[in-house]
């Protein structure tokens, strides 16, 4: 190796060490119900993101029209988030508009493109990836539900550490050889693990299921589950247990074995994967939302990705709005808003799974995002 490769190794590793610290020093989460006004802030990316986010800020400002009339809630809106803007300042995020999602408390995010090999932009790194670290987002979660099928998991996925904590900071060794680095942390490892644990006892869930590859990536899943096994000790109540990733892939689709499963804990990679996996059980990625959650800060997101070829074709209104509003019902219950949250959680479920008035096709064949957001506000209505 050269003089080079080695002063970039240590520096990621001084990078990782400094983060540390940081997490040690973080307090408690943020009391939502103490802000005089809580700021929700738009951010719509790019592709089709516009669109979908736009039909989730309708529904979110028909759920909090109270709020919003009383000033206890404001929306902002963060344009810059494009990969057009993006490229042009050579950032993952611009300085500008970062600064402006540090403004607000939660963000309602549209998908973003990323760039992988091959593709005309250049190699920047994920916006939800520099998001997820710059807010410190490290709880990714993730609900399925398909009621009939018994199917009521919610996975939490590592989000700042794992194999994406430095992922666009690798090195080629020289044209043969190319090395990534993968992280774990104790600290990083105990927050997620116990945030998991937390969320079972406070649902009544009486089981959570660590997600790792210790048996072959020893060092850092095997810190993962260790610190697992260690936490389940302060919840002896809740039953747990331990699964390799490739095996729990193939559980998921045993209809034996699936309905056993509730809460799922898991590093960063192998949860972006089996999520993917999971949300196409329940009727694909477009119908599954996503939480990031922080102790500062908190982003709700559709799963999927930005689908430019929809609006390149014309197709931008079509786009299934389902998955953002999913994450809005999170959005909602994750500030307080407990029972609105269930309200539209039980109005997305009345018109994605059992009634279905307005079919998407992502076509003209079939209705509009607005129509949709339109259908799901009226049964709402209904319900109330």
């Amino acid at each position: 190796m050269t003089k080079e490769q080695i002063a970039h190794f240590e520096k990621i590793v001084a990078s990782q060490l400094e983060r540390i610290e940081k997490m040690k020093a973080e307090g408690d989460f943020i009391d939502y119900s103490a802000l005089d006004t809580l700021i929700i802030g738009i951010c719509g990316g790019d592709g089709i993101g516009p669109e979908i986010t736009a039909q989730g800020e309708r529904v979110l400002r028909f759920l909090l029209a109270d709020e919003l009339a009383a000033g206890k809630v404001e929306f902002r809106h963060i344009d810059g988030l494009t990969i057009e803007n993006r490229v042009a300042v050579g950032k993952a995020i611009p300085d500008d508009v970062l600064e402006e999602l540090k403004a607000c408390h939660v963000i309602l995010k549209g998908p973003t493109t990323t760039p992988k090999a091959g593709d005309k932009w250049p190699n920047i790194e994920s916006a939800n990836v520099a998001m997820r670290k710059s807010l410190d987002l490290f709880a990714n979660v993730r609900p399925v539900k398909v009621p009939d099928q018994g199917i009521d998991w919610v996975f939490f996925r590592e989000n700042t550490e794992g194999s994406y904590a430095v992922g666009s900071q690798g090195i080629n060794i020289d044209d043969d050889l190319g090395i990534d680095f993968c992280v774990a942390t104790t600290q990083g490892c105990d927050r997620i693990i116990r945030l998991a644990f937390e969320y079972a006892r406070k649902t009544g869930r009486g089981r959570v299921d660590a997600v790792t590859k210790a048996n072959i990536i020893k060092t850092t899943d095997g810190k993962f589950l260790r610190v697992f096994e260690k936490i389940a000790e302060d919840y002896p109540e809740i039953a747990h247990d331990n699964w390799f990733i490739d095996i729990m892939t193939a559980n998921l689709i045993n209809e034996k074995r699936r309905r056993d499963f509730r809460v799922m804990v898991l590093p960063n990679l192998y949860g972006d994967i089996i999520t993917d996996e999971a949300a196409e059980i329940q009727g694909g990625v477009g119908t599954a939302g996503s939480a990031n959650i922080g102790k500062r800060y908190a982003m709700f997101e559709a799963i999927h990705g930005s689908a430019p070829r929809m609006v390149e074709e014309g197709r931008a209104q079509y786009a299934d709005p389902s998955s953002v509003l999913r994450a809005c019902s999170m959005l909602l219950d994750h500030i307080g808003k407990v029972e609105k949250a269930a309200l539209l959680e039980k109005a997305l479920d009345i018109c994605c799974l059992t009634e279905r008035k307005v079919v998407l096709t992502g076509r003209s064949t079939g209705g509009t995002g607005a129509e949709f957001a339109d259908y799901v506000m009226e049964t709402v209505k209904a319900l109330s």
